[in-house]
């Protein structure tokens, strides 16, 4: 199961998200975010993450070959185009710079539920209010459920994930709020129970064992 933590706002965060066993840590710049980080901030944190932890930043407000520019120069691992505002067109302008995005979305907003669809090469879905922790209905996966590479997202936390992945099989998680003592404030013992429970439930009887990560790439898709 791959996990990520997404929102970290300090070394002290990625250190124990990593040593946690989480596979990708998530890195914010947006104006409208409470976990926002300006471009400096992001340069010193993203240096920070340690090898065997794919770097990924999250944008959700920032136009797309921008956010390839800065995604390429600081040395992030792959780009997470968050929400509406990225379309086709915002896809494959920032391929041109960056090629490893990811694209985020929520199935409120009827997408495109195949892996792939605008040349991502990871699909995160997430409850209609991105980082509001509020939960999504499951069940409505039953009409679009994604197939390969794909992380669910939104209103989990190490109580329900385990339950969480069993509904949606997923292949990987992520999490915000849901590890958060007050909003943009990550609680590291909560970081720690849900990597721990995520990895725990995709390797019980009740979810079947994890999926195997592609080769060539041990620490991210």
């Amino acid at each position: 199961m791959f996990v990520k933590v997404c929102g970290l706002a300090t070394t002290a965060d990625i250190d124990v998200a990593a040593e946690a066993g989480a596979d990708a840590v998530g890195l914010v710049i947006s104006g409208t975010s409470v976990r926002g980080l300006g471009r400096d901030r992001v340069a010193e944190l993203v240096a920070h993450v340690p090898d065997g932890v794919l770097s990924v930043l999250v944008v959700n407000d920032t136009p797309a070959v921008e956010a390839a520019g800065i995604a390429a120069a600081l040395g992030f691992g792959a780009l997470q185009l968050h929400g509406r505002a990225y379309g086709p067109g915002e896809f494959g302008a920032a391929a041109g710079v960056f090629p490893r995005l990811w694209r985020a979305t929520a199935l409120a907003d009827g997408p495109d539920t195949r892996v792939g669809a605008l040349g991502e090469e990871v699909l995160l879905l997430d409850s209609p209010r991105a980082g509001s922790g509020a939960r999504w209905d499951l069940s409505l996966l039953d009409a679009a459920r994604p197939e390969g590479h794909w992380l669910l997202a939104g209103g989990l936390g190490p109580g329900n994930v385990a339950g969480a992945i069993a509904a949606a099989r997923p292949w990987g998680v992520d999490v915000s709020s849901g590890v958060e003592s007050a909003p943009g404030v990550k609680d590291h013992a909560l970081i720690r129970a849900f990597v721990a429970a995520a990895k725990a439930a995709a390797a019980s009887p009740a979810t079947g064992s994890a999926p195997a990560q592609p080769s060539g790439a041990p620490a991210g898709p």
